[in-house]
């Protein structure tokens, strides 16, 4: 370990680090000891010279050091292996039951850059840094040895890949596979597309949302709203809901969640639409002067797409969060809960809940906050790392 690359930071840039957060940008440096190759493990010091970790290395990107651990370690197969399986327990504590789940959460799980969902026999992995990419090998080695999997597919194609001088991958690297499966989750199944599906397949950040939300649904007139491949709608439906009706934009993804609903039985308490939602819900919410809306629902679901990319976009997004929520209130019976969903890492619980609220003021409705919900624990969130929180969602009902 002693011959690795030394990264020396400028002062005042080491107590981040030393708090736990993995990522060195290039503006923290102040020199290379030595030399160091794109992908090499470096080892970091502070200006006085103090030892704060071990990570790789890339020039290319903006993140230059990805801290692996404070300790000097070997990173090889064996490393991965322990990582692997120390990420495997927190599933094992917090969802005993799931056998479709995020394994490796990147930063979550210490492994800055790196990804492993489960998809019952399947194992889809999502590499986003050039340190990991290198060690590729590796990585389905100890996959291979931890979970026997009857596949290992590679899904590399997120757009951060070309941060890191790397172009897109999307292969099955062991195993034989044609990319479809049927998902289990709490119980219901899902087809999925491994090889060609949103993110890896399916939104596996939602399983414990899908469930809690459901609780609201025993004879409820129920609108899904960028429904996907029916998650929140269906788990609905078994719930006891009356009727639910599930739009999304997506002709494949409202084909995928009609056989869903059938292959689970639900077919005759469903009804789909290809639509854009804002669209949709600006025709339901229009009306002449002096005319009311008539609200038809006891429960609607906003679970969309993220607005925003970036800090700029951010106005805008908000925007789109309350144009949505003041439709959706207007359609909302009295009594009525509006499940709703923002998964953007920039936009906070409490700025979501704010322009919510913003929203139930122009409208004129009281809401009673009835629960609040956060992503589902195979993506755990460490504190001092903010970018392993994203997804909020709260609960709310209409007063009366």
């Amino acid at each position: 370990m002693n011959q690795a690359p030394t990264v020396i930071l400028k002062p005042g840039e080491a107590d981040r680090v030393i708090a736990g957060h993995p990522w060195i940008y290039a503006g923290e440096i102040m020199r290379l000891a030595q030399p160091a190759a794109d992908g090499d493990l470096v080892q970091v010091k502070d200006h006085r010279q103090r030892f704060l970790g071990v990570g790789f290395f890339n020039s290319k990107s903006k993140i230059n050091v990805r801290l692996l651990s404070p300790e000097r370690i070997e990173v090889d197969e064996p490393f991965f292996e322990q990582r692997i399986r120390a990420a495997r327990e927190v599933r094992r504590r917090h969802l005993p039951d799931a056998t479709s789940l995020r394994l490796v959460n990147a930063e979550s799980d210490f492994l800055s850059g790196l990804i492993v969902d489960q998809y019952e026999d399947v194992l889809v992995v999502q590499i986003s840094a050039l340190g990991m990419d290198l060690r590729k090998a590796q990585i389905v080695a100890a996959l291979q040895k931890i979970f026997s999997p009857r596949a290992i597919v590679e899904r590399s194609d997120a757009v951060s890949r070309k941060f890191e001088g790397l172009t897109e991958s999307n292969a099955i690297l062991s195993g034989e596979f044609d990319g479809k499966c049927v998902v289990n989750l709490n119980g219901l199944k899902f087809e999925a597309d491994l090889r060609e599906g949103h993110k890896t397949g399916l939104y596996l950040d939602q399983q414990v949302n899908y469930q809690a939300v459901s609780h609201f649904a025993k004879g409820a007139q129920t609108l899904d709203c960028f429904s996907f491949l029916g998650g929140f709608g269906l788990h609905a439906a078994r719930a006891g809901a009356t009727h639910v009706h599930l739009l999304d934009q997506s002709t494949q993804a409202v084909e995928a969640s009609q056989r869903n609903a059938s292959a689970n039985g639900l077919a005759d308490k469903c009804s789909f639409e290809t639509v854009n939602v804002f669209d949709w819900l600006k025709a339901q919410t229009a009306v002449k002067p002096h005319e009311k809306v008539i609200p038809r629902f006891d429960l609607i679901i906003l679970d969309p797409p993220s607005f925003t990319r970036n800090r700029a976009s951010v106005p805008d997004a908000l925007r789109g969060y309350k144009e949505i929520h003041l439709r959706a209130l207007k359609l909302l019976k009295p009594g009525g809960v509006l499940a709703t969903f923002c998964c953007s890492h920039h936009v906070g619980a409490e700025l979501f809940q704010d322009t919510l609220l913003s929203a139930a003021y122009d409208t004129r409705k009281m809401l009673r906050r009835v629960a609040v919900y956060s992503q589902s624990p195979d993506h755990p969130i460490i504190p001092m790392i903010p970018e392993t929180e994203y997804l909020k969602g709260f609960a709310f009902e209409v007063v009366g």
